[in-house]
């Protein structure tokens, strides 16, 4: 017994840390209903407890995950208080996928893409993700049975890590975003981008439009489609369980008179970040394929 105990305090401190990490996504519940009464519950339920759901959409074409983004007021408020790139935080993201016969509803962790987005700024804020933390969960518990167990990262992240995260060496931060296109104005800018929308941009479909008023900041989230879209790399990165369907959709960000987007390389690993090196090859083209779709929203 003593030699259990003694084994157990040499560890203790490793499962204490590993406890204490920050991993991508959170579990909410689990049913037995479908992925589209699901949604309905939960779309009911999040509007009930003061978030805002401002798109939805099936990524990747799959009948068997739909995609519910929201905003809220905490979230705007945080954006406010320290502005620039702080805009690619205005939306998070609920999962819905069907697998092994149940349904999963799993969101981004707020406290993980608070740290990511934020940075150094996240102490600045976080009274008011600890507010939107406790209206989601009660959003979740409200839908069914609360699980709230964390999830897409074996040891997950530490705030530390988050706030300074890059893949490897040689890989972009946060703050190495790629500029799609600058214009005279922040409202040329939006002008624009929602031209090109109203006319129809090739396998590039909005799913949401948040702005943040007073910030010269709004974000967008695209569903993108076609042989180099959604389809072409998500089976091949989201292949743990549960699955991370609320990684998507990807963002674009107007701040000022700039349109913006996270690298790939960035926010793909942010999203996935046990991904391996393997695997990571075999999307090689995925980050500039991306890039590409969304240039075409600012021709």
């Amino acid at each position: 017994m003593k030699k259990i105990a003694i084994i157990f305090l040499m560890f203790f401190p490793f499962y204490l840390v590993s406890a204490l990490n920050l991993k991508p996504y959170i579990v909410g519940f689990e049913t037995s209903e479908s992925v589209s009464t699901t949604q309905e519950k939960v779309v009911k339920q999040l509007e009930q407890n003061g978030i805002k759901v401002v798109g939805q959409y099936q990524p990747a074409n799959d009948k068997n995950r739909s995609i519910i983004v929201f905003s809220s007021s905490d979230l705007e408020t945080a954006i406010k208080k320290i502005g620039g790139l702080t805009g690619f935080a205005a939306t998070l993201r609920i999962g819905i996928t069907n697998e092994n016969g149940k349904t999963i509803v799993s969101y981004t962790n707020p406290t993980y893409w608070g740290n990511a987005y934020f940075r150094t700024d996240f102490d600045k804020v976080s009274g008011n993700y600890t507010t939107l933390t406790e209206h989601l969960e009660k959003a979740m518990k409200a839908s069914g049975t609360f699980v709230g167990k964390s999830f897409g990262s074996k040891q997950g992240l530490t705030e530390k890590d988050l706030r300074k995260y890059h893949y490897m060496m040689a890989m972009p931060y946060f703050e190495e975003v790629v500029e799609l296109g600058h214009f005279d104005s922040n409202a040329a800018a939006v002008a624009k981008i929602d031209a090109n929308l109203k006319k129809g941009v090739s396998n590039v479909k909005l799913v949401s439009k948040v702005i943040i008023p007073g910030k010269e900041l709004t974000l967008y989230n695209f569903a993108l489609s076609g042989e180099k879209g959604e389809s072409k790399f998500l089976p091949i990165i989201d292949i743990s369980q549960p699955k991370q369907t609320a990684f998507l959709p990807y963002e674009v960000l107007v701040t000022g008179n700039k349109v913006l987007m996270l690298h790939g390389r960035y926010r793909i690993a942010l999203s996935f970040p046990d991904l391996t090196m393997v695997t990571f090859t075999k999307i090689m083209s995925a980050p500039g394929d991306i890039e590409n779709l969304l240039k075409q929203v600012v021709k």
